[in-house]
């Protein structure tokens, strides 16, 4: 994928992870700015999200660590390059861990 593609491909999930938060039912806070995407839980700890475009990733910083996920054009997903999780179960997980409470958080379709 080009580099314009990379970025549209991003600047979309980023968007659908926008819904997915306010979709959630946990009050989570988002801010994106200039591509980078960041959740602040209520505890005041954050995840952030943002675009690698030298090595089209997209990383996510988390408390338990950080994560460099690739896109896989066979799923239509971004996937950890480390255990493979998808990016929406790894925020999942992440946020769940850092806000104390169950977060789904699903990809609209």
């Amino acid at each position: 994928m080009n580099e314009s593609e990379f970025n549209e491909t991003v600047d979309d999930m980023l968007m659908s992870i926008e819904d997915a938060v306010e979709d959630c039912g946990i009050e989570i806070d988002f801010e994106n700015v200039a591509g980078i995407l960041t959740l602040t839980f209520e505890n005041d700890t954050k995840v952030i999200i943002n675009r690698q475009t030298p090595v089209q990733q997209i990383w996510v910083a988390a408390k338990s660590g950080g994560y460099h996920l690739d896109y896989d054009t066979d799923s239509d997903n971004w996937i950890s390059d480390s255990d493979k999780e998808e990016l929406f179960a790894l925020l999942s997980r992440v946020c769940t861990e850092q806000s104390g409470e169950t977060v789904t958080l699903a990809q609209s379709e």
